[in-house]
């Protein structure tokens, strides 16, 4: 039995998924690390400490498989995007990888999204003007820390500094490279604008490859702490939302994938770049020839944990208590933007709310109303999806929220459209392996995906609940639109 290994870098640990040839899966592993932050809305990695840990679980992979009798054809990677790393002219680190997760840019990203320039960047790189973004993160470093900006000779993201270590290359794949906010999207080159604005030099950026672009001889230290052979084949892959799609087979602009784990995203792959007129969806790529347009949410299961720790004490007694609720909550919204909001608002100071509280409202109502609201956010950039794209013929939908019947059923109504669950998991690592597959000549193109995704269970709207959500909607986004004038000052307030 040959082998691949399937690798998806997070912001708070990285699993590896082995395979056989046929993308069965045989095993998993995950190891953690620390994601430093503060109250200015720091979040940090150790870049080595991820390095370590993407050695150490490809190294348990390697020992599950039987190497004696078989072979480890490549290992791939999907990767969280949106990370820098300020380099000196030895390539190692001058600081910890700022993740998207970080929002200390966010004063630098209001003002850049309020000028042309922020347009015209937004327009040309598909990249929404967010603190996020190694863009917006740059022109922050550049203001509040330019001893280290003047000290830096390379930018690189957490892939481009990984490949580095294991063979001392400086590359990273087209799809990471789109999300940086200086990539141009239609053209595939750096855009000048945005290089100008920061400062940059493209030298000073890894070379961007095709996302099925193979490294092959590893570095003698890090073949020994993987312990696999160093001519084995490693092969780029994309960043982890492309891979998501891919790895649920929503390859075609007519099915729409959703993914809800500790965030949320909604997201279409199409064969040409999409630009949202209205600045509210990201267009990235997931190698030449395939770009994916959608949202990402920054409020997902995170905050319905937050609800089961401060409304009820336990989950599978959430999901009773929710599902005795009739849909609507009786009369109960909640705005789940507990962590600020990427789509549709992409607005840092974002705040959560519930509107319509009486006194006949109890904990269960509250409850309910925080689910339906993380879905009713969902359908908001699922909408947004749906107006440049068309109206999907499927959707597909993955993550932890798939253990919740009630929430599966609640997606459904939401939407007002049928939800396919698969039973496979870990969308991103079978994503990375089709990559791989494509790379190593074993299948033709990306599209094989379709036939290694496994069954679905499908949840169709019911009617009812659909009425209902189809009233409650249109006051979900009115009062969404009322409140986002005062996100700002109530930020500030914490902050005092």
């Amino acid at each position: 039995m040959d082998y691949l290994i399937g690798v998806d870098v997070g912001t708070t640990s990285t699993k590896a998924v082995l395979y056989d040839q046929q993308a069965n899966v045989l095993q998993d592993f995950k190891q953690g690390y620390s994601l430093y932050r503060d109250a200015s809305g720091m979040a940090e990695q150790n870049p080595d400490t991820l390095v370590e840990a993407v050695q150490s679980v490809i190294k348990q992979a390697a020992q599950a498989a039987n190497l004696d009798q078989g072979k480890l054809l490549a290992v791939s990677f999907s990767s969280a995007n949106q990370s820098l790393i300020l380099l000196d002219d030895k390539h190692q680190p001058l600081t910890r990888a700022l993740t998207w997760a970080d929002t200390r840019a966010r004063a630098v990203a209001d003002q850049l999204k309020r000028t042309p320039a922020g347009k015209q960047l937004y327009a040309s790189t598909g990249t929404p003007i967010h603190p996020m973004s190694p863009l917006t993160k740059l022109l922050w470093l550049k203001q509040a820390h330019p001893d280290l900006m003047a000290r830096a000779s390379y930018f690189a993201d957490i892939k481009s500094y990984l490949f580095y270590k294991l063979f001392g290359v400086f590359r990273f794949d087209v799809s990471i490279a789109s999300c940086t906010g200086m990539l141009n999207v239609t053209t595939g080159d750096w855009d000048e604008r945005a290089l100008a604005l920061t400062g940059v030099q493209p030298e000073q950026l890894p070379e961007v490859v095709s996302g099925t672009t193979q490294e092959i001889g590893l570095l003698p230290d890090a073949a020994s702490a993987m312990s696999i052979p160093a001519q084995t084949p490693f092969v780029y892959g994309a960043f982890d939302g492309a891979l998501s799609n891919l790895g649920v087979g929503a390859i075609e602009k007519d099915t729409v994938a959703i993914t809800i784990g500790t965030s949320a995203a909604v997201r279409v792959v199409t064969d040409h770049p999409v630009i949202d007129p209205k600045q509210r969806l990201f267009c990235y790529a997931v190698d030449n020839g395939l770009w994916v347009v959608g949202g990402p949410l920054n409020n997902g299961g995170d905050v319905f944990q937050w609800a089961v720790e401060h409304l009820v004490d336990a989950y599978e007694l959430a999901n009773d208590v929710i599902a005795s609720v009739p849909a609507g909550a009786h009369g109960l919204l909640f705005h789940p933007f507990l962590g600020g909001e990427r789509a549709p608002l992409w607005d840092a100071n974002a705040r959560g709310s519930f509107f319509g509280l009486s006194q006949l409202h109890t904990r269960a109502d509250m409850l309910r109303a925080v689910m339906e609201g993380i879905n009713m956010n969902i359908a908001t950039v699922f909408t947004a999806v749906a107006d440049l794209v068309g109206e999907p013929r499927t959707v597909t939908a993955t993550g932890g929220f798939a253990n919740s019947e009630v929430w599966r059923q609640m997606l459904a109504d939401v939407l007002n459209c049928p939800v396919n669950i698969p039973n496979s998991f870990e969308s991103g690592c079978l994503g990375a392996i089709t990559m791989a597959m494509v790379s190593l000549g074993m299948v033709d193109d990306l599209s094989a995906v379709t036939k290694l995704v496994g069954e679905v269970k499908s949840y169709h709207p019911d009617l009812t609940s659909v009425a209902t959500y189809q009233k409650y909607l249109p006051v979900f986004r009115q009062v969404e639109g009322l409140l986002s004038p005062a996100y700002s000052t109530i930020a500030n307030l914490q902050e005092d």
